[in-house]
């Protein structure tokens, strides 16, 4: 018991350190907007990451187990040199289930959930409040499995799709879901043909205000136009030039408390 106090302590140390390194961050940044990613098919993260670190930008990213384009999956120890390296430039982490559950309908027994990964993918089961839980809390124990890192206690269900039972069972085992604003929905996922980068490039640039929540993705399968970095470049370039800045979810009004705290006790 002294062993997980001592662990527990050390974690919330942690998450103090960054979230006191972020109240620094804040007092520069009058003008917030709130990049996160979600995983995806990974073949964008190298680039992804590359644009973050030369503009100086921190995001939150939001982690399940996802099928790659290499043939493994984005929390595989192929990946853990590169969330590593995420931990360490200070980015936030949040959970998107393990097996990236999206909501179908509350059902007797608990929450009909479609898995798009996993032995399961795409055949709907049942997961009970527990059984949803368990699935939330995994991610955040592979990332401190592969880097020491708490995740803070912050997850965004898979389509964003959720229902009050959901929420419920993800509050009372500690999780706080978070969603993006109308004008965050970057567009990655919609497809090239109809909305080309371009498009994409356009309307955020147009729309983006100050406190929005942005949502992009570490690939889509469906997206013959990489979004990332074709966008995403210009994208932080120019909010930049509107007086905008980028902020990590730990230093959200509503959600900062939650990111700052560790998800799980050891």
């Amino acid at each position: 018991m002294r062993r997980a106090n001592s662990a527990l302590a050390t974690a919330a140390l942690l998450l103090g350190a960054m979230a006191m390194a972020g109240q620094a961050f804040a007092a520069t940044c009058a003008r917030p907007v709130y990049l996160t990613f979600d995983t995806g098919h990974m073949a964008v993260a190298p680039l992804v990451a590359d644009v973050l670190k030369r503009h100086e930008v921190r995001v939150t990213f939001f982690l399940a187990n996802e099928r790659t384009q290499t043939g493994g999956s984005s929390l595989d120890d192929r990946w853990a040199p590169w969330w590593r390296d995420r931990v360490a430039e200070g980015h936030a982490f949040g959970s998107h289930t393990w097996d990236h559950d999206v909501w179908q309908a509350d059902v007797p027994g608990g929450l009909r959930v479609r898995p798009t990964a996993g032995p399961q993918a795409q055949r709907p089961r049942v997961l009970d409040a527990a059984a949803y839980c368990a699935e939330l809390a995994r991610p955040a124990q592979r990332l401190a499995a592969i880097s020491g890192q708490p995740m803070g206690a912050i997850f965004r269900a898979p389509g964003g799709k959720t229902s009050p039972a959901l929420l419920k069972a993800a509050q009372a085992c500690g999780w706080t879901h978070v969603g993006w604003s109308p004008a965050g929905f970057l567009g990655d996922e919609l497809p090239s043909a109809s909305y080309p980068n371009a498009r994409l490039l356009q309307r955020a640039l147009r729309d983006v205000r100050e406190g929005d929540v942005l949502l992009a993705h570490l690939g889509i399968w469906s997206r013959q136009d990489a979004w990332a970095p074709a966008v995403l470049e210009p994208l932080i370039v120019g909010l930049k030039a509107r007086g905008l800045c980028f902020a990590t979810l730990r230093e959200h009004p509503d959600f900062g408390a939650a990111a700052r705290r560790p998800a799980l006790a050891p």
